[in-house]
């Protein structure tokens, strides 16, 4: 099967996202995100991907997406819509 969104990282970016894992320090969610990015970038298959980061199948899609089509950052950081709310109660 053909990947839709292949990840390709530049050389600063394998090393930054090197350094942040060999720190071990930081939010979870962006250690785990650094490490699907750098397993991508290997090449490995979505399935090889979850078993040695254990996520998710739809998890390692959706941020090989958010890198491709929103870039590095937002798949690293990724920020999630604000969407205003009605308020239930008015006056």
């Amino acid at each position: 099967m053909i990947k839709k969104y292949k990840v390709t990282l530049s050389d600063t970016e394998r090393q930054f996202l090197h350094g942040l894992i060999s720190k071990g320090k930081g939010a979870a969610r962006r250690l785990i995100h650094a490490r699907v990015l750098l397993k991508a970038d290997q090449g490995l298959p979505d399935l090889a991907i979850c078993e040695a980061v254990e996520v998710s199948r739809p998890t390692v899609e959706r941020i090989r997406k958010w890198f491709v089509e929103e870039g590095f950052d937002a798949a690293l950081d990724p920020q999630h819509p604000v969407t205003p709310r009605e308020h239930k109660i008015d006056g």
